[in-house]
């Protein structure tokens, strides 16, 4: 039998994790620690029109409210609150911890439009935050820039009465940036996801029930020109102002973008994935 190359998925983890820091402070025009400067408001409507459609997260997490009458819940990286405004009917009480001062304005916002009286928000990283036991704990898309996964997963069990959930994006393995992480990188990894982060729960003795969103992908990425999607590219797999992959790398974006309206649409690739476990 052939010998099986081990990946270090925790080094893997990290390593795109710091990968991500290092794009986002090139792309960065601020000065500003909080990533989300400028972009909150953005970011929330985006989080609004995806949320128009129906999806089996939302579903999940009701019924697991409803299994569990008048828990406590930690939502972990709130973001701007669509999921505490969610959650807050259905919940006894609600801790909501982000460290971005941008997205917690929006979400001081709607928690008193909404006049959500159950809910309660705290400025920090997690996990770094002290918080007392919950009975649930939630995080959704906000693990992508913690270097220790693993040490992120333990904090939550310790904080967990009841159940963990956790909502990662999962891209198809023969997307196109996997396809370009496999050219450049040998593997089809290009940014910590869904199935980086399952190898590291099995290794942890974590072994996760798991609902794929199959009703519908991300709306796929656009640029508006063939040299845009190529910088894009090449800034995902660390690239920047390296050349040496830029001829293979134009002859997979031609093959796999479609041209419309003006514009060069990416296929879709991205689905969620929702990860529950009970303590």
């Amino acid at each position: 039998m052939k010998a099986v190359k081990w990946i270090d998925y925790e080094g893997l983890w990290r390593e795109l994790v710091m990968l991500g820091e290092e794009r986002r402070a090139r792309k960065t025009k601020t000065n500003s620690s909080d990533q989300w400067h400028g972009k909150a408001t953005e970011f929330e409507q985006r989080v609004n029109d995806r949320w128009q459609q129906k999806d089996s997260s939302r579903d999940f997490v009701r019924m697991t409210l409803q299994d569990f009458p008048q828990s406590t819940v930690l939502d972990i990286g709130a973001g701007s609150g669509a999921w505490v405004s969610f959650i807050a009917p259905y919940a006894y009480s609600v801790t909501a911890i982000d460290p971005s001062e941008s997205m917690l304005c929006q979400l001081e916002n709607r928690v008193q439009l909404e006049k959500l009286q159950n809910v309660k928000i705290i400025k920090g990283c997690w996990p770094d935050v002290q918080v007392v036991q919950h009975d649930i704990s939630l995080c959704s898309h906000a693990m992508y820039g913690v270097k220790n996964f693993v040490e992120f997963v333990q904090a939550m069990q310790e904080s967990t009465l009841k159940r963990i959930i956790l909502l990662m994006r999962a891209p198809k393995d023969d997307g196109l940036m996997a396809q370009a992480a496999k050219l450049v990188w040998g593997h089809p990894f290009d940014s910590p996801n869904y199935q980086i982060a399952i190898n590291i729960l099995w290794q942890m003795g974590v072994f996760p029930n798991v609902i794929m969103e199959e009703d519908h992908l991300w709306k796929p990425w656009s640029h508006a020109t063939l040299e845009e999607a190529l910088s894009e590219m090449k800034n995902r797999l660390g690239l920047f102002d390296n050349q040496e992959w830029d001829e293979k790398l134009v002859d997979l974006l031609e093959s796999n973008l479609q041209y419309q309206s003006g514009e060069y649409i990416w296929p879709s690739a991205l689905r969620t994935a929702l990860l529950y476990w009970d303590v």
